[in-house]
This record gives structure tokens, C-alpha cells and sequence, in this order.
């Protein structure tokens, strides 16, 4: 993310390349929604039509031009244990809850909560999924089921195909960007691997991708508490999984193209979708990292191409099957290897000797956490909550207090520094209470009082104070910390002209 991508305004709208942007994005999820969905045990048409359905509505819903969603395997794999243990039908209904809670989310304006992830996690989670979809693509060189790689030619066929891919996609947009180096490459392959009669891997080695229209169906399962009590938790997990992956996608696209996508309106879109998936038949999902990639590389900057590529995508369930079943499979790795080059933040190592420790930290612990365990939102929610607990260690060293007394025997402490949760211990010791003389004055002008443990630390030190029968007054404090101080009659001095509004707690 080191150079931004210049969105074209609509006027100048390149309908050739949305459209070929489409295509390419189109052949490089077909075979991921494939293996997502024979992962968690699902037939392989559950996830063509979560990469179909997903695609459609967020394209045309989405608050977001140039962003793909599809059926992600961040999202499905938190379904596999339902529908492992309940059956397809759960997997279904959790599907249609989470869209709602999402949709709920987007209603109530709750996407922009997403704001508080901090850069390094956005480097961790960047740099952990660029490794996933990495190492995914080195699956496609072992021998289904047994897990070992393919041997002799069949290998080094495979080799050299994928690297004649990633060469073209580096090498052909150094001659010209007019068509997509990623559809170059994958039609190139597939040109060579037909025209020589190639033995190599292919998607339909994969599975069939032939089918008809999803048709509508309510999910067959009582609809009863016990039931809501299965799929709550399932939906829930999936319903934050697929909005911060969502979220942080929409972020991405942000700082490459410079301007400004709508948080609340793509979870609506994100959950709208998702519902539909429940009642089609589909898996669910939601925005998709290495395809968003794909799709702005190759030119795109408006919905057009991701409902391009959604439609793509039902052409080749309803009547494409033949052609596509017959892609090789390296042609395919070799386009999500580049992508996942592409998505690793190469920029975090030659910063990362400016970055504070604990936030080189954060970073590599989301990273590892995305990789070992593929919870991208367990991964993102650490990171935050670390982040956060690092903030408030380091806010907390800031209280500080310049003591004097003045020609007239009184007693100043002059605060500075926020004064919260983390800060009240330190605040509270920094006072003579026994030594000091019968008048002292604490002056809050350069400080803040950030919550009710602050408050409540306020009402410790008056406390003291009184009942060693001196006389205190505090200065600077907002009108809200005085209506909450409990022994306040006496000890604060107000003046409306200088006392700051903080807004501690809201008005009634």
C-alpha cells in the first residue's frame, strides 16, 4: 500500500477493462469458492453460488466501487463444526442470522467502529493472510487427500506453468496495462497446456462446476429456542469474522485509490447478501482480499466489474463448466501467488526500525495468530485489545504534578496528563495529604478527567483531605466532574470562564 491507485471519475469510464477485471476476478474465485466449500464438506455448487449471490448483491447494494466479495473461507470455516454436527440446513439458517446481525450492524451505524483497529494490526492481518492465501496455492501441489506432493513431471510441469504465469503477470505490464495481465497469463497457459496436450492438473480435478439456477428454499429445521441456541453462536462468530474482513478490505481499497468508501452501507450490503445466501442454497461470505487486489490491478474502479464477474460466474454454472473444468491449475496459482506477494506489506520491514516495540509486537502477533489459526477476527480483536491495553499503560506514566507553595502558605498541585482508569493510583500518590498545610489548591487546567475512575479518585483525595480538616479546592474542573463529585459542596472553585466542558458522562 505504498502508492495509491487514481480512481478514473465515472465520466471516464473504461467499460472494457470493468468487464475484463470481471472476467479475471471470476477465474480466480471459481476455483477458491470450489476448495472452500469441499473443505467444510458441502457440495462444490454451495460455493459457486456463495461467489454468484455474494458477488450480485454487494455489487449492487455495496457502498464500495472496486471491491469483490464471494464465498470466503474466513467466513466458512467457522461453520464447519454446525455443519459437521447439525447438517447442511444449520449451516443455512446461521448463514441467514449472521446477514441479519451484519444487516443490524449497517442499520445502527456500527461500521465505523472499524476505525479503531490500529495500523500495525492492519499490517499483521495484511501480512498473515498474505501468507494463508500463499500457502493455499502450495496445496495444489500435493495429492488430494494424501497430503503428499505430486511427483516427477506431473511436478515440474506444474512448476514451470506456474512460473511462466507469474512471469507474464509481471512482465506484460511493463508493455501495456490495456488488458489484465492476470487473463493474459491464465489464457496464455491454457492455450499452451490445449494446443500441446499437456497432462497437468486442472480444476475439474477439483470438482464439477456445472449446475442450474439456486433456487429459494427456507431452511428445514424447527424453529424453536433450542435451535436458535445452536446456530447463535455459529452466526455470530461468522456475522463479526465476515465484517471485519469486509471492513478492513474496505480500508485497503481506501488507501490504495485515496478516497473514501461507506462502512454502514457495505455491512448492510454484506448482510442483505448474506440472508439471500441462506434462503439460495449458498455458504456465505464476504469481501475478498486477494480478488479485491485482482480486480483494482486489473483495472477496475466501479461496481461493474465485480457484478461482472458475479454474472460470469453463473454463465459458467449454468452453461461454461466444460471450458473452465479445463483451466489448469497452475495457471490459476500462479495469478494468487502474485496476489498474495502483493498483498504482504513489504513496507513494514523497511519501517519497522522507526515503529515503537510493542507495536512491532502487535503486528507480528496478528500475523501469527491470522496464519496459525485462519481467525482473522480473533487475530484483529487481540491486536486491538493489545493496542488498547499499550495506550493506556503509556497515557498512564503521563500524570504528572509541578508542586509549590505560594506566598501565602498555600498548597499547589498543578496536574498534567490525562487522569483515567490507568492514571489513578500514580494521581492519588503524587499528594502529602498529612504534611501538606490547611489549604491546598489542585489545578486541572493542563489535565483531563477521562472517565468515572477518575472521578471517583477525585472523590478519595477530597475525602482525605476533609477529614484531616483542610481546607482543598480544586480548579479547572468541567461542569460534569462537579455534578458527579459526591462531597463537591466547598472544595471546587468554579469559573465558567475557564472550565473546560469534558463531557464525562452524557446529559440525560
Amino acid at each position: 500500500m505504498e502508492k495509491a491507485i487514481n480512481l478514473q471519475p465515472l465520466q471516464g469510464l473504461n467499460i472494457k477493462n470493468e468487464i475484463l477485471a470481471g472476467l479475471t476476478v471470476a477465474m480466480t474465485m471459481i476455483p477458491e469458492s470450489l476448495s472452500f466449500a469441499i473443505l467444510a464438506g458441502l457440495s462444490p455448487l454451495t460455493g459457486l453460488y456463495a461467489a454468484f449471490l455474494m458477488g450480485l448483491v454487494t455489487a449492487i447494494l455495496g457502498g464500495r466501487p472496486g471491491m469483490v466479495s464471494g464465498g470466503a473461507g474466513a467466513t466458512v470455516v467457522v461453520l464447519i463444526a454446525l455443519a459437521a454436527g447439525h447438517g447442511v440446513q444449520y449451516l443455512f439458517a446461521a448463514v441467514v442470522l449472521a446477514g441479519l446481525l451484519q444487516l443490524l450492524v449497517g442499520v445502527f451505524k456500527l461500521g465505523k467502529f472499524v476505525r479503531l483497529i490500529p495500523q500495525p494490526v492492519m499490517y499483521g492481518f495484511l501480512n498473515g493472510l498474505a501468507i494463508i492465501i500463499f500457502m493455499a496455492q502450495v496445496e495444489q501441489f500435493k495429492l488430494p487427500g494424501s497430503g503428499e506432493l505430486i511427483q516427477g513431471t506431473a511436478f515440474f510441469t506444474m512448476i514451470g506453468l506456474t512460473f511462466l504465469t507469474i512471469l507474464v503477470v509481471i512482465g506484460l505490464p511493463k508493455l501495456t496495462r490495456a488488458i489484465p495481465a492476470s487473463l493474459v497469463a491464465i489464457l496464455i497457459v491454457f492455450a499452451i497446456v490445449t494446443s500441446l496436450g499437456i497432462e497437468t492438473k486442472k480444476v475439474v480435478d477439483i470438482a464439477s462446476v456445472s449446475g442450474s439456477l439456486p433456487s429459494f428454499h427456507i431452511p428445514e429445521i424447527p424453529f424453536t429456542l433450542d435451535t436458535l441456541k445452536i446456530i447463535f453462536p455459529y452466526a455470530l462468530v461468522m456475522a463479526g469474522v465476515g465484517l471485519i474482513e469486509s471492513l478492513l478490505t474496505l480500508n485497503m481499497v481506501d488507501e490504495l485509490t485515496g478516497t473514501k468508501g461507506k462502512s454502514n452501507k457495505e455491512a448492510m450490503a454484506q448482510g442483505t447478501a448474506n440472508i439471500v445466501n441462506g434462503f439460495f442454497g449458498g455458504m456465505g461470505g464476504c469481501a475478498m482480499v486477494a480478488q479485491t487486489l485482482v480486480n483494482l490491478n486489473a483495472g477496475a474502479r466501479t461496481k461493474i466489474s465485480a457484478f461482472v464477474g458475479a454474472i460470469a460466474i453463473l454463465i459458467v454454472i449454468l452453461v461454461g463448466a466444460p471450458f473452465i473444468e479445463m483451466i489448469p491449475m497452475a495457471a490459476l496459482v500462479g495469478v494468487m501467488m502474485m496476489v498474495a506477494i502483493e498483498t504482504f506489506q513489504w513496507v513494514s520491514f523497511r519501517i519497522i526500525n522507526k515503529f515503537p516495540k510493542s507495536d512491532i509486537f502487535v503486528g507480528m502477533l496478528v500475523a501469527a495468530i491470522t496464519v496459525v489459526l485462519h481467525n482473522l477476527a480473533l487475530a484483529v480483536l487481540i491486536g486491538v485489545v493489545i493496542s488498547a491495553l499499550v495506550f493506556a499503560w503509556d497515557n498512564a506514566k503521563r500524570i504528572r504534578a509541578r508542586k509549590y507553595t505560594d506566598e501565602d502558605g498555600i498548597k499547589h498541585y498543578e496536574i498534567f496528563g490525562p487522569l483515567f482508569f490507568g492514571s489513578t493510583t500514580a494521581f492519588l500518590e503524587k499528594f502529602d495529604v498529612e504534611n501538606d498545610p490547611s489549604r491546598v489548591v489542585i489545578d486541572f487546567k493542563e489535565s483531563r478527567v477521562v472517565d468515572m475512575s477518575a472521578i471517583d479518585a477525585l472523590n478519595k483525595i477530597t475525602e482525605k483531605y476533609t477529614r484531616s480538616g483542610k481546607e482543598i479546592h480544586l480548579r479547572h474542573l468541567s461542569e460534569d466532574c462537579r455534578s458527579l463529585l459526591a462531597n463537591a459542596q466547598g472544595v471546587i472553585e468554579v469559573n465558567i470562564q475557564e472550565d473546560p466542558t469534558y463531557r464525562v458522562v452524557p446529559k440525560n
